[in-house]
Formats: structure tokens, sequence, C-alpha cells
């Protein structure tokens, strides 16, 4: 028989309760690996995409020899790293003459393999070969913009499998307001062909136009790639219907009695039940009249029984 431990201690209870299912996901992190032999291309790659994450990532810098993750058996690594670091994204790193400077991008599911694509990199360039003006350089971590340009990200299943990818990827915890200030940056992502894009990564500077909302302009900072798309796996349909299940939501308790106008707003009524004025206390009496009483009694006990007689002969 199987035991189920239960933590002992605070800390692994709060760690616990971190990777528990929640109403709200937060962020999804990603980790990064490397395959059993990798290029200084791919191994650049790997570098930027963990500097452009590094608030949300994880990377490994060890060769790991038995991930092969298109292959039965071969995701059994991956998904223990997944379990290890809390990862629901992994970027993984391989290069061999059949698939030279490979990149396999996928997503877990409950910490088991939900879903793969596999793109070859060419034509890349580091951000430390692009010149501009460093006081535009997009603060990492910040919110991006993204711009998917092409009809083929609509029509062709490889580049609409990519793209989602790619969206959750790059684009960090999902929030509901955003500061227009904070918006910095954009991802370029244009279908060259039904399976290459090219991929780049851009500051926004804002300048004068003469009204009020200003002129944008996209100054490249790196990195900028294009991905040629090999290999890609979709999950299953049962797979991916037990995965976008979502909580049921709380139903607001009816108000009764309350209407809402355009003009006033809220308006309420108040039911007040009819009083029971022959059940309500009276007021206690005054001191006052209570003392006068008494010295009235304590004066009529000291006269003397003829004085009581003579005054009622004489009324």
């Amino acid at each position: 028989m199987m035991r189920i431990k239960t933590p002992k201690k605070g800390r692994i209870k709060r760690e616990f309760e971190k990777r528990a299912p929640k109403l709200v996901e937060t962020g999804k992190k990603t980790l990064i690996l490397h395959g059993t032999k990798t290029s200084s291309v791919l191994n650049s790659v790997l570098t930027e995409i963990y500097h452009l994450k590094k608030d949300d990532s994880v990377k490994y810098s060890r060769k790991n020899d038995n991930i092969r993750p298109f292959e039965s058996g071969g995701e059994t690594s991956l998904e223990f790293f997944s379990l290890k670091t809390d990862c629901s994204l992994f970027v993984f790193g391989s290069h061999s003459k059949k698939r030279p400077n490979n990149l396999v991008i996928g997503r877990t599911y409950d910490h088991h393999i939900y879903d793969l694509i596999e793109v070859g990199v060419e034509n890349f360039r580091s951000m430390g070969s692009f010149s501009y003006d460093k006081k535009l350089a997009p603060q990492i971590g910040s919110k991006p913009f993204f711009a998917f340009i092409g009809e083929a990200f609509e029509s062709v299943d490889e580049l609409k499998h990519l793209k989602e990818i790619l969206l959750d990827l790059f684009r960090g915890e999902v929030v509901t307001n955003l500061n227009l200030a904070g918006l910095d940056r954009v991802y370029l992502c244009t279908a060259l062909s039904p399976n290459r894009i090219f991929f780049s990564h851009c500051a926004l500077r804002l300048k004068k136009s003469g009204t009020v909302v200003p002129r944008m302009e996209l100054v490249e900072v790196g990195p900028s790639m294009d991905m040629v798309v090999r290999r890609h796996r979709n999950p299953d349909d049962s797979l991916r219907k037990e995965a976008m299940k979502t909580a049921p939501e709380l139903k607001k308790k009816k108000e009764k009695n309350v209407v809402k106008d355009a003009i006033q707003g809220k308006i309420g009524k108040i039911y007040i039940p009819d009083q029971k004025v022959g059940s309500v206390p009276l007021a206690n009496k005054a001191k006052g009249v209570k003392r006068e009483r008494r010295e009235a009694k304590m004066k009529g006990e000291g006269q003397k029984p003829t004085q009581k007689k003579q005054k009622q002969d004489a009324e």
C-alpha cells in the first residue's frame, strides 16, 4: 500500500499551496534546457530568451542526453524537470546534422507534455549586434505588444499553433488593467511562407505628431531570427477539453427590493414593520416626583388621629 505523506514543516506546506490549482492562475514559468549537442548560435538563442523572460524562467546549462520530446519515452526527464521547477512552458535546444539549430517549444498540462512545435533557427542576430540609443532599451518584465503579420497565421495549422505558443511564451502574467506608459516594446512576427516566419523584437519610440496622440516609431533592439517550422504535435481532443475547463462562476446573491436607475444609480426600498405601541414600556417617572410623594406620605403619618378626624368633618 502506498502512503500519502503530508508535509509537516510550514515552509513545505506553503510551497505546496503555491503549486496547488487556483481559480485565477498566476503567470507561467519557462524551463530552458540544452540537448546532447548545441551550437554557438543555439546557445545565444537560449541565453537571450532567458534574458527576455528573466523574471519567470529557469535555465539549466548542463547537457541532457536522454531528452527527446517527440519520441516515446524521451519526455520522462523533461516532465521530471517540469515538476521539479514548477514550469508550464519549456524551450529545448539541440543541434544535429539532420536538424541543425533545432529549437523545440512546448507546453505541459499537469506536468505532462501537452503540445510541441519544432522550429529551425536561421539568420540569427543577437541584441549586441544592434546599435541604438540605450535609453530606448525596453525594461525587462514590462508587458509587450504582439503583431502577427500575414494571412498564414489564420489559415495554416502549423503557424496557428506557433502563434498560440509564442503568445504563451512571451506574454507573461495575464492582467486586466495596463498602464500605457509601461508599454515600451513589441514582438513582430511576419509570415514569409507557409512554414517560415520572421521574428524580431523592437522598442517603441514616441515622437511629436502635432496632436494629443504621439507618433510611434519602431527601433529594432533584437534578437531577430527566421523560424522554419519542422515538426509539431497538437494535443489530443480529450486532453484539450480537460485542460480548457474553467471554474464555474460564482452566482451573485440576488438583492431584493433594489433597482438601478441611469441617473440616480442604485435605489433601494426599506420596509419598517408596524410598531406595537401598547407593549412599549413607559418611561420611568422623574425622581423629583417620587421624592414629593414620599415626603407627603411622611407628613400624613405624622398627623394625629383627632386632627385627621377634624379635617374630615370640616370637609
